[in-house]
C-alpha cells in the first residue's frame, strides 16, 4: 500500500506539472484582460494534433511539432483576439459567450479532420520507463514536467523584468493609468494573447507526448486550467505551479484509493472548497501583489 501511494503522489505530479502549462496561459490573459477564454483547451487541442501530424507523417519526434504549432496557434489565438476586440458592451459576458462558440466550432474542426479516434505518441523514446527508486514513469511524462518548470519560469521572468510584461501587469491593474503613461492597452493585450497560445501550444506538444488525445479534451482542458487558476488566485504563477500540483495529487490519490470514476468529482469538491474557504485563492490579494 506505502509503493501504492507513493506512486500516485508521483504520478500526480508528474501530471499537475502538465495541468500547470496548460493553466499558465488561460491565467496570463484572464490576469492581463479579465477574460475566461474558454476556447483555451481547444488551442491545446490543436497543438496536439499538430505534434500527431508531425510525428505520423514526418517519423520524427513530436517536439520538433512544436514551431509548427506556434505558427498555426498563433493565427488562431491573434484571430480570436481581433474578434473579442470587436466587443464593446458587456465584454467579460459576450467574450465569454464567444469564446465558448469558437471551441465548440474549433472541437468539430478538429473531429473532422481526425474523427474520434484516440491518438498517442509512438516515439520508443518517450514510452520507456523510467524507474526512481520505488516510482517510475513514462520518460514523456518526465520530459513535460521539466518543460513545465522551464516555461513557469520563463513567463514569471518575462511578466518581472521585461517591458512588455510589466507593461502587461500595468494593464490588469488599471488599464485608463497604463493608457496615460504611453503603454497602448490593445497591442499589450495582443501580445498577452499570443504568450498565452505559445503556452498552449508547448502544453499541447507535451500533452500529446504523455498521453492520450481526441476531440472532446478540448472542453476538459479549459475546465481544469480554470479550476486551477481560480485555485491558485488571479496572477499568482508560482500560485499556479502549486495549485495544479495539487489538483494531480488529488486526483491521483482518487483513482488510487477510490474510483476512477470519482477523479473529475475529486477535482470539483477540491475546487468548490478553495472557494468557499479561500475566496482568494491559496494565494490571497496580498501574495498576488508582491
Amino acid at each position: 500500500m506505502r509503493d501504492l501511494i507513493l506512486q500516485a503522489l508521483f504520478s500526480g505530479l508528474l501530471i499537475g506539472g502538465v495541468y500547470a502549462l496548460v493553466a499558465l496561459g488561460l491565467a496570463l490573459s484572464f490576469g492581463a484582460m479579465r477574460i475566461i477564454n474558454l476556447a483555451h483547451g481547444e488551442l491545446v487541442l490543436i497543438a496536439a494534433y499538430a505534434a500527431y501530424v508531425v510525428e505520423a507523417r514526418g517519423g520524427v519526434s513530436p517536439y520538433w511539432a512544436i514551431p509548427l504549432a506556434l505558427a498555426i496557434v498563433s493565427v488562431v489565438g491573434a484571430v480570436l483576439f481581433l474578434m473579442i476586440d470587436r466587443i464593446r458592451e458587456h465584454r467579460e459576458l459576450n467574450s465569454l459567450i464567444l469564446t465558448y462558440g469558437v471551441g465548440i466550432v474549433l472541437t468539430n474542426a478538429v473531429l473532422l479532420a481526425f474523427a474520434s479516434d484516440v491518438r498517442t505518441t509512438t516515439a520508443p523514446a518517450l514510452q520507456d520507463a523510467v524507474t526512481l527508486g520505488p516510482v517510475y514513469a513514462m520518460a514523456g511524462e518526465i520530459v513535460a514536467f521539466g518543460l513545465s518548470l522551464v516555461l513557469m519560469v520563463a513567463l514569471w521572468w518575462w511578466l518581472k523584468r521585461s517591458w512588455y510584461g510589466r507593461a502587461v501587469r500595468a494593464v490588469s491593474s488599471n488599464r485608463a493609468a497604463a493608457t496615460l503613461m504611453g503603454i497602448n492597452p490593445l497591442r499589450t493585450e495582443l501580445v498577452a494573447f499570443l504568450v498565452a497560445g505559445a503556452l498552449a501550444s508547448f502544453a499541447g506538444v507535451a500533452l500529446y507526448t504523455m498521453s492520450v488525445v481526441q476531440p472532446a479534451l478540448g472542453h476538459a482542458l479549459t475546465v481544469k486550467a480554470f479550476i486551477v487558476t481560480v485555485l491558485a488566485g488571479v496572477g499568482s504563477i508560482p500560485g499556479v505551479f502549486l495549485a495544479a500540483l495539487l489538483l494531480g495529487v488529488t486526483e491521483a490519490l482518487t483513482v488510487t484509493l477510490a474510483s476512477s470514476a470519482l477523479q473529475e468529482l475529486a477535482g470539483m469538491v477540491l475546487f468548490l472548497l478553495v472557494l468557499f474557504l479561500l475566496p482568494s485563492g491559496l494565494f490571497g490579494a496580498r501574495a498576488r501583489r508582491g
